[in-house]
């Protein structure tokens, strides 16, 4: 891989931080309780960075870009709906999605600009765009794929009625109604967020990742149940309904 393949992978672990994936992850995660979300949000957001890269995905972005900030809305009011109203994951997994998360993945892309996606782009002439915009997905594949995947997983513990993963669904899910609100309403206020899109994603990927690690009883309880266990068997039994 040359340099600027590199940056752009960095960049994309970069970008997989900002707070709008990891609200958008966590929040479709509750209506949508499925491991696989992270990835599939980051390979749709992928898809779009790569059609701009390569200069032709400027007149789908430009059509769809206004939808970003409305779904994130959307899931910032089903998911306050479902703190004030708890319902059973098993109801869940049986309800209309509000969207797939790799059509969730591509409206974001379009609808929110922030620096770094915008700094991957402006490498798009150094380099082939399509393996700048393969290189820039892998890296938010990398981080999203495991956001989505701890999502679910303390999902599916606090199903259980284990305490620390409740307790950190009940906190994050009042974080992800916060971050859904009010980065739609910047969006669609015209306010700029591009300058604390890295404090504040710094923060909120730290924040969401320690509790979820704390859900499931610290790192060695964490790597251990990886190990032993096969990870989508573990998922299919906890999503089963007893």
């Amino acid at each position: 891989m040359s340099s600027t393949l590199w940056i752009a992978l960095a960049l994309g672990l970069r970008h997989g931080t900002d707070p709008d994936h990891l609200t958008a992850i966590d929040g479709l995660s509750r209506i949508r309780p499925r491991a696989t979300n992270g990835l599939l949000f980051a390979l749709g957001h992928g898809s779009i960075v790569t059609l701009l890269a390569a200069g032709v995905g400027h007149a789908v972005a430009g059509r769809i870009a206004f939808l970003g900030p409305w779904m994130l809305i959307l899931i910032g009011v089903v998911n306050l709906r479902n703190v004030l109203r708890p319902i059973p994951l098993a109801t869940v997994a049986k309800r209309p999605m509000v969207s797939q998360p790799f059509l969730l993945g591509m409206l974001l892309a379009a609808g929110f600009e922030t620096a770094s996606q915008l700094s991957a782009l402006i490498l798009a002439d150094r380099t082939n765009p399509w393996l700048l915009g393969a290189a820039f997905s892998c890296g938010m594949v990398l981080v999203d794929g495991l956001d989505g995947y701890l999502a679910a997983s303390t999902l599916g513990l606090a199903a259980r009625g284990e305490t620390n993963a409740r307790i950190a669904s009940r906190f994050l899910g009042l974080v992800v109604v916060a971050f859904s609100l009010g980065l739609g309403g910047a969006e669609l206020l015209g306010l700029e967020v591009g300058p604390f899109a890295l404090p504040l994603g710094s923060a909120l990927f730290a924040v969401v990742i320690g509790l979820r690690v704390w859900a499931r009883g610290g790192f060695p309880r964490m790597l251990e149940r990886v190990s032993v266990l096969d990870w989508k068997d573990e998922l299919n039994a906890r999503f089963t309904p007893k």
